[in-house]
């Protein structure tokens, strides 16, 4: 019975696999043909990734979402954590419902309204101010900032949660000011979050189609923005290359992540069988010294 139960649970999980991971291997393999319909195999060729080095439009795409997100990303974990320490350290206030519903707002509004939102909002600023008037990388930045703020506030908050405010007590009482504090004990200890919602908003930034199409200007067309429009024209090779490549660093850094965790895990357990060790080995001297005696 219990062999029946491994060999179902191997089953789905192999066909869970399959279905999740089956298109974007078939994806990789026919960015390496060398014909132009991508659904018909002719010959292995890396025609098309040479051509994707050289195509203008989709390296100046590629910039632009990297540049976005990245500052994007910094932004949001620097509101995220102000907005966290706020709602976690600061004792009730007046209007703390409100800034909670606001803060977290943009994460259940459809993409949609909240693209409309801020296109009515920066024409009618680009008539003050003459930086929103072409909508370009700034406008686009401030609008992945309005929502990807919102997710970092929720995994930071999470992680004040479950800090112990006696070491910053402690710290306070041994003569630290708060921003000592902060930097030398705070920060240190909710880095993980910090890392994590740095990660999750850079993603976001650079996956977003629906509110970056609303803001963009002509100058300032992002990667998915190009991507959606080159296969709504038809399916290209060079997207399943730029795809390919894009699938290849996930992977790297997701491996890479992965390495380091289980290296930190097997620091720990090493570092818990030295104590243990080391416990016995003065819990042993001690009977001997107390036989002794």
């Amino acid at each position: 019975m219990q062999g029946n139960k491994k060999i179902l649970r191997a089953i789905i999980i192999a066909l869970a696999l399959v279905f999740l991971y089956l298109p974007i291997a078939t994806l990789v393999v026919y960015s390496f043909n060398e014909s132009k319909m991508v659904t018909i195999w002719t010959e292995f060729s890396l025609r098309w990734y040479v051509t994707l080095f050289h195509n203008e439009a989709i390296i100046k795409a590629v910039v632009i979402s990297l540049t976005i997100a990245f500052f994007t990303a910094c932004a949001s974990v620097v509101i995220g954590t102000l907005a966290a320490f706020v709602l976690v350290r600061v004792t009730s206030f007046r209007g703390e419902s409100a800034f909670v519903l606001f803060i977290t707002a943009p994460m259940v509004l459809p993409e949609v309204v909240t693209g409309l939102a801020l296109l009515l909002l920066f024409v009618t600023l680009g008539e003050f101010i003459p930086i929103f008037a072409d909508r370009g990388m700034f406008a686009i930045w401030i609008a992945h900032v309005t929502f990807c703020a919102s997710y970092t506030t929720v995994v930071i908050r999470s992680r004040f949660r479950e800090l112990d405010i006696s070491i910053e007590e402690a710290a306070m009482d041994l003569g630290a000011g708060p921003i000592k504090v902060f930097f030398a004990i705070i920060l240190p200890a909710i880095m993980p979050a910090e890392v994590a919602a740095f990660l999750l908003s850079f993603t976001m930034s650079m996956d977003d189609l629906v509110i970056a199409s609303f803001v963009a200007g002509p100058e300032s067309t992002t990667l998915p923005m190009l991507i959606f429009s080159s296969v709504r024209r038809g399916l290209s090779p060079e997207i399943n290359a730029l795809a390919s490549i894009i699938v290849l660093i996930v992977s790297v850094c997701t491996f890479f992540a992965w390495l380091s965790m289980v290296r930190k895990q097997r620091r720990v357990a090493s570092d818990l069988a030295k104590a243990k060790k080391e416990a016995l080995l003065e819990k042993r001297k001690l009977l001997r010294g107390a036989n002794r005696a």
